[in-house]
């Protein structure tokens, strides 16, 4: 029987999930009443709406003027594997490989599409030897591993006069860590992850060397229509002005709108970081002091400031059994939602057994810092359950 007090507070929004992710702070359904519903995306308010959230990624992101984005089916992976389809061919072809999804990657491009391609790989926890990046070949990375809450700490690893291109996943990057431009060909993101949209759509950003690229090479392979972004050799232009490849939910659209507007609200992209790092910085005051858990990225320069994954490291709970790590974790984050304090922070079911809590900006620090004496509540309450039994 459970005997610990009970933390007096309570975070006010209890949704911590690494996606989709909160809502921005005070959002409502009514926010989307000027939807464009019950009408074509293709028509003039439809597409009005679509170029509208474009631009103002461009905006709210600092998007280069002649890189091109465009809305494409399938969230983030849509996005990705429409790059990797599209892109990969002419060059030899490199991956970092330290996350679930980087590992996903690595299955698109050596089992799926059958290049022989050099995997730079690493642990949960920790980066790929950056060093070996070869910039005379087409690198495939993950900005910030949602699964393992490591992120590259910047991009100096990558060459500017390389000849490769470089399609970086930066899906829990985008809008909470610096991505410089420069050194980005293809950009994909989710606006369900650090703006708390809706699931389902992507987002790509290209740069004109990856344009170019698209431009001159035809893949090897049969490209599914949904993946197409040529015709006829040329670029398909209307995909980046307001056209979609398929049909968009425009409640979607609109709801991703609202997301930006906030954005730009409360002081833009500088803001976002901020409250992310002040959001992360809750978290690692409360590591600091708490000798049970530990981050699963020990270098902080490479530590995630949105999908910050945490491990037990109580040698009372590795003493119980091989897989009591797993279980006790497990049992956190069904105590933490049966309690209505913590919603979705179990960790990624590929990652080291653990816990994940998402601190992008639509996050509010002061309910983190409600949540660690609960997080402190259910180990104590778990693992009395555990060494009793």
């Amino acid at each position: 029987m459970n005997t610990f007090a009970k933390p007096g507070m309570r975070p006010a929004r209890p949704e911590f999930s690494s996606g989709p992710c909160a809502k921005r702070p005070g959002w409502t359904p009514d926010n989307l009443r000027t939807a464009i519903l019950g009408r074509s995306h293709r028509s003039k308010p439809g597409k009005a709406r679509l170029q509208a959230a474009i631009d103002q990624t461009r905006a709210v992101l600092g998007v280069p003027a002649d890189y091109l984005i465009g809305i494409v089916p399938g969230s983030d992976t849509g996005a990705v594997e429409m790059a990797l389809w599209s892109l990969l061919g002419p060059r030899p072809v490199q991956l970092l490989a330290f996350e679930s999804f980087g590992k996903d990657w690595v299955t698109d491009v050596v089992k799926q599409l059958r290049i022989e391609a050099e995997v730079l790989d690493a642990p949960y926890g920790a980066l790929p030897d950056l060093a070996k990046v070869n910039g005379d070949a087409d690198l495939v990375f993950t900005w910030n591993g949602t699964t393992s809450g490591v992120r590259v700490p910047n991009a100096d690893f990558i060459a500017a006069n390389r000849s490769g291109l470089t399609i970086c996943d930066a899906t829990s990057a985008c809008f909470a860590q610096d991505l410089t431009w420069s050194k980005l060909d293809v950009t994909t993101f989710s606006w369900q992850k650090a703006l708390g949209g809706e699931a389902a759509h992507g987002v790509i950003v290209l740069s004109p060397r990856a344009v170019a690229r698209l431009e001159s090479h035809t893949p090897a392979w049969p490209m599914p229509k949904l993946f197409r972004m040529t015709k006829g050799g040329k670029i398909s232009a209307d995909i980046f002005e307001g056209a979609t490849i398929n049909t968009p939910s425009m409640l979607c659209v609109e709801d991703y709108l609202d997301a930006l507007k906030w954005a730009s609200g409360i002081g833009g992209l500088a803001e976002l970081q901020r409250r992310a790092d002040q959001n992360l910085a809750v978290l690692e005051h409360w590591v600091d002091r708490t000798p049970w858990v530990a981050f699963l990225a020990k270098d902080k320069a490479s530590r995630s400031n949105t999908s910050v994954c945490l491990e037990v490291v109580d040698s009372r709970v590795t003493a119980l059994a091989p897989d009591a790590q797993a279980d006790l974790a497990k049992r956190l984050a069904s105590l933490l939602e049966k309690e209505g304090v913590a919603l979705d922070i179990g960790g990624y079911r590929d990652a080291p057994p653990g816990l994940r809590i998402w601190c992008g900006a639509t996050v509010e620090a002061d309910d983190l810092e409600a949540l660690t004496p609960w997080l402190d509540w259910a180990f104590a309450s778990v693992l009395a359950e555990m060494v009793a039994a």
